[in-house]
């Protein structure tokens, strides 16, 4: 304990607040996954996003995502890596709302126009990862894994990326936002779509080379 209270005040964090959209026993914060739980802390007068690895986790410490984070701010994808130590990593705070939940919460004129913009940069985000060879890992489960804010729209937990696997970015999400999730539906609903044929063989295409050309064509079959 005494050794993670001096890692912290290394990174210079003053305070950690309980607050979020989910819950660790009684305790409000940020995310969770199996390699740690993300909180809301300052850093000086900044607010930041903190994960705190898990004792309990598989990693032996928070470098290797933290390296990867770098890589995918590489190509302006990602909440902004600030600092790192063995049991800690600090990253840009994004004020927002799950995709899951602020789906939900679409409603009005202009539904259709908001829902594509967000998944047009969702969709060239993912492709900016192909690009580089980097696998998300979790992007069939979007709910998660997509913060919509006010100003930015952001893929976020990377603790299952690699960059060994063949990266499958653009389609596991056109498949989780058009295909096969309560998500595709509510979709549906808000703006008519191409059929499910036309969009798998887009993808097949894609995903047998994949270049500017197939993902244009991908965005021209969704309709954005």
């Amino acid at each position: 304990m005494k050794s993670r209270i001096n890692e912290l005040e290394k990174l210079k964090i003053k305070s950690i607040s309980l607050t979020g959209p989910t819950t660790l026993g009684n305790l409000a914060i940020l995310g969770k996954g199996y390699v740690g739980v993300v909180v809301i802390a300052k850093k000086g007068s900044k607010t930041v996003a903190l994960k705190i690895r898990r004792t309990d986790s598989p990693r032996k410490n928070m470098k290797n995502e933290a390296i990867l984070l770098k890589l995918v701010n590489s190509v302006k994808v990602g909440p902004k890596m600030i600092d790192v130590s063995k049991n800690f990593l600090v990253m840009e705070y994004l004020d927002g709302e799950k995709f899951s939940d602020w789906i939900e919460m679409l409603k009005g004129i202009g539904s259709a126009k908001k829902l594509k913009t967000i998944i047009r940069n969702v969709l060239e985000d993912c492709y900016r990862l192909d690009q580089i060879g980097f696998d998300h890992g979790e992007l069939s489960n979007i709910s998660k894994h997509v913060i919509v804010g006010e100003t930015k729209t952001s893929l976020i937990d990377f603790e299952s990326s690699s960059t060994e696997r063949r990266p499958s970015n653009v389609t596991s999400i056109t498949q989780a936002f058009f295909i096969g999730s309560g998500i595709s539906k509510k979709a549906q609903k808000i703006y008519k779509n191409s059929s499910k044929e036309k969009i798998i063989q887009a993808l097949k295409s894609y995903k047998q080379e994949k270049s500017r050309e197939n993902f244009e064509k991908l965005l021209k079959v969704l309709k954005l």
